[in-house]
Parts: structure tokens; C-alpha cells; sequence
């Protein structure tokens, strides 16, 4: 359960795929560090159709920062794999929420970038089980790379850390879910960030620097990492000058009208965009 943004950068993923007796499977990315939950993702899908698959994966944000990159390359690899051999949108779903579940990239990344705008996940799981409620937003958001990456799978074990976030979170997705508009959105973010404390001092002292009256900034869960959105043109313009000035690495990512879809190519050659979320 949570709440977040989806944004329109993300993982692409493009499918090749021949039948064959002797199946085989490479994957090939543009980063340097394993991709175990995307390669779960496409080892399930092969052994429902034994061939020969090529998937090659192109990451848009990074990895490790709280931008749900593990839950948008299952997905791009679920839904590319389904479209190059046949297999349905809804078993590739379901495969990749579970390898991202169990994988311990993250708890509800597919279910929340199946849709754009802002959502809100109310019942755990992807629909139907789950409930997610997507609101029509707008706009541009700054992804912010404050520090080293913050690997979520130690964390995801940690019983007594689980139990922080959720007193952190739970007022303000009370608060969020009876009256839902991206304003309330960000304002609730600021207060998750200062109440959980994830992020090391350096970090939270960078996120209150920059924060304004027209300007809400928020640690990104969970990196060391934060995402903000300003109201105003003369906001955004010293938003920026900020940013220069510190030396950070930043890129400013319109939010996603649309959620995870296959896009046209060549036949045989399948490519899927699922988008990052940040929450």
C-alpha cells in the first residue's frame, strides 16, 4: 500500500523470440550490475514456451534510488515477452508483480505504474485483488541523485524497519485518501520524509535547502535520492539554480498520462515502455 507518482522515463525492453526444441535466453542492458528480478521475470515466461529469446533492456533513471526501476524492468520484460510469443498482458502482470515481490525489489511497483498520473494503492496486490486508484496529474518532477544507492532487498527483510514505515505512513495516506489531488500528494511526501528519517542528515539537510513555499522536495523511497515538483515559473528557476550550484545530478521527467505499454516495432521484435514510479 502507498501512494506515488508515475513517471514518464522508465525501462524499455525489446523482444526477440523464435520457437525452437533447444530453447536459450540472453538478456542484454545497458547497466553494468545484475538484473536478477528481470531475468526471473523472463525465465518464467520462456518455460510456458520453450525458444530462443533475446531481450535487451534500456534504463531511462537509476537503479537503487527509489525510482521503482526493478518493478519497470519486470514489467517492460514481462510485457515484451508476452507480446513477442503470444502469451496474455494479464499473465505477464501477475508474473512480474510476483518476481518483484519476491525478488524484494519493491511491494507494489507494478500494480502502481499499470496507469498514469498519481496513484494510490489501497489494497495490496494487482487488480483485482489489489485496489489502485489513478488520478489524472500533470506536470514535471525533479529526480535528484543525492548519494551512493540504497539497495531495497536488506531492507524489504527488516520486520522492525517495515513496521517504521507504516506508523510513518499511515496518517498522511489517511489524510491522502480523503481528499486525493497531487498538492495533497506532495505536501504528504514532505511529512513521510521527515517522519521516517530514512535518508543519512546530509541528505534530509539537502531536501529542507530546497524546499520553498511553491517548491516540495521528498526523500525518493528508498534511495538516497529526492524527487521534486515546483508550483511556479520563478520556483522551478531557483529550484535550478540550486541544483547547479550544489553539483547535483538531476533531470526534470514530465509525470505519465499513460501507465506499462507495448509499443510498434518490427515484427518478431517486440517493445514495451513501463514507467518509473517515485512514492
Amino acid at each position: 500500500m502507498g501512494a506515488g507518482l508515475v513517471l514518464e522515463a522508465g525501462v524499455l525492453a525489446c523482444a526477440e523470440w523464435q520457437a525452437s526444441r533447444r530453447p536459450s535466453m540472453r538478456i542484454r542492458s545497458d547497466v553494468t550490475q545484475p538484473l536478477p528480478i528481470s531475468e526471473e521475470v523472463a525465465r518464467r515466461l520462456l518455460a510456458r514456451r520453450p525458444g530462443q529469446l533475446r531481450i535487451t533492456l534500456g534504463h531511462e533513471l537509476p537503479i537503487g534510488q527509489g525510482f521503482g526501476m526493478s518493478a519497470a524492468g519486470a514489467l517492460a520484460t514481462a510485457l515484451a515477452i508476452a507480446s513477442a510469443t503470444g502469451d496474455s498482458r494479464r499473465n505477464a502482470i501477475e508474473v512480474a508483480h510476483l518476481a518483484d515481490l519476491y525478488g524484494r525489489g519493491g511491494l507494489g511497483g507494478v500494480s502502481a505504474i499499470l496507469a498514469g498520473g498519481m496513484e494510490i494503492r489501497e489494497r495490496p496486490g494487482i487488480p483485482p485483488w489489489g485496489l489502485v486508484r489513478h488520478y489524472l496529474a500533470s506536470g514535471t518532477a525533479f529526480v535528484i541523485v543525492a548519494g551512493d544507492a540504497m539497495p531495497s532487498p536488506g531492507l524489504l527483510r527488516d520486520a522492525r524497519f517495515l513496521g517504521r514505515v507504516q506508523r510513518a505512513a499511515e496518517p498522511g495516506l489517511g489524510r491522502l485518501r480523503r481528499r486525493p489531488s497531487l498538492s495533497n500528494f506532495l505536501l504528504e511526501a514532505e511529512r513521510f520524509t521527515d517522519a521516517l528519517r530514512l535518508g543519512p542528515p546530509p541528505v534530509l539537510r539537502r531536501a529542507h535547502e530546497l524546499r520553498s513555499e511553491d517548491t516540495r522536495v521528498a526523500q525518493a523511497m528508498f534511495g538516497r535520492s529526492l524527487f521534486a515538483m515546483a508550483r511556479t515559473r520563478r520556483a522551478r528557476t531557483a529550484l535550478v539554480s540550486t541544483l547547479t550550484r550544489l553539483g547535483f545530478r538531476a533531470a526534470e521527467v514530465p509525470l505519465a498520462r499513460r501507465g506499462a505499454r507495448v509499443l510498434p516495432g518490427p515484427p518478431h521484435r517486440l517493445v514495451s515502455l513501463a514507467p518509473a514510479s517515485r512514492d
